[in-house]
């Protein structure tokens, strides 16, 4: 028998399965989707478009590790990014308000639908009221007169 590929660290040895174990699934990785989601519409709306741009290029690295988990999820997980996620990366390199709340509500819209599709009816996000509270949403510095 073979032995397994191990790590170690100052405080525990885990061996590959467990390692493989340990990974987040589509129920840990999705409420950091929908924060980044939130905090991507308010900074749009302000004005903060490198924020924006930051929060787009982190969601579509969890895409990424989403698909690459749960291959399973994936041809939705794509299809959202070869939808959504490109008109709003359009919207965004022209900082285009109009253009970027279409494609945002529309993503919501498309998001929602997907749950149904994956058989999570129960999940229906929805955009929050208000912005969250704990960062600066206005234009970036570089963009400030």
């Amino acid at each position: 028998m073979e032995s397994s590929a191990k790590g170690r660290s100052r405080h525990v040895e885990l061996d590959l399965d467990q390692l493989v174990e340990l990974q987040p699934g589509l129920g840990r990785l999705m409420p950091e989707v929908g924060r980044r989601y939130w905090i991507l519409f308010y900074a749009a709306q302000g004005g903060n478009w490198e924020l924006a741009r930051y929060q787009w290029r982190e969601l579509q690295s969890l895409f990424g590790m989403a698909a690459t988990l749960r291959p399973k999820m994936a041809v939705h997980l794509r299809s959202f990014q070869t939808s959504t996620m490109l008109d709003l990366e359009r919207a965004l390199e022209i900082r285009s308000w109009p253009d970027f709340e279409r494609a945002f509500r529309d993503g919501i819209e498309l998001a929602n639908r997907l749950h149904v599709a994956t058989n999570h009816a129960e999940i229906r996000w929805v955009l929050p009221a208000e912005p969250p509270l704990d960062l600066d949403l206005g234009p970036a510095p570089s963009d400030r007169s």
